[in-house]
């Protein structure tokens, strides 16, 4: 019998880009853990923080559109209320995923990016998600 379908499963596997918006230094923080597990499970982080110059060995961007690469990935760490912006600039780049992060929900913004052809998580942390299906 087949696998059921995982479309998580497929977006982690076909992605290698992820830009990781709100991203600190600070080593206490989830979106420093969570993005310090992705590096070490093979994915490229791109940090977005316009107040880091470098986080993890890489440079930090202060927005999306600064960014050089091209983005599979924008893992959103921002209070929900901040997610319209981050969206609108991930559909600007054409990012093909916006994944919002647990306990972050924007509802409007999510059909938005799905409007655009963007792949859309909501409210799931990244990290579990990869562990939960390759750790």
């Amino acid at each position: 019998m087949p696998e059921p379908a995982d479309p998580v499963r497929d977006l982690l596997t076909r992605s290698k880009v992820i830009a990781v918006v709100g991203l600190s230094s600070k080593t206490h923080r989830p979106s420093h853990g969570v993005a310090r597990y992705l590096q070490s499970v093979g994915y490229r982080i791109v940090p977005v923080n316009p107040n880091e110059r470098e986080v993890l060995g890489e440079k930090s961007y202060p927005r999306l559109e600064d960014v050089p690469l091209k983005v599979d990935i924008v893992n959103i760490f921002r209070r929900s209320e901040l997610v319209p912006p981050v969206v609108a600039s991930a559909i600007a780049i054409s990012a093909k995923t916006v994944w919002m992060q647990e306990g972050v929900i924007h509802e409007e913004a999510a059909a938005q990016a799905r409007a655009a052809g963007l792949e859309v998580v909501m409210d799931r942390c990244l990290l579990k998600e990869h562990a939960k299906r390759f750790g």
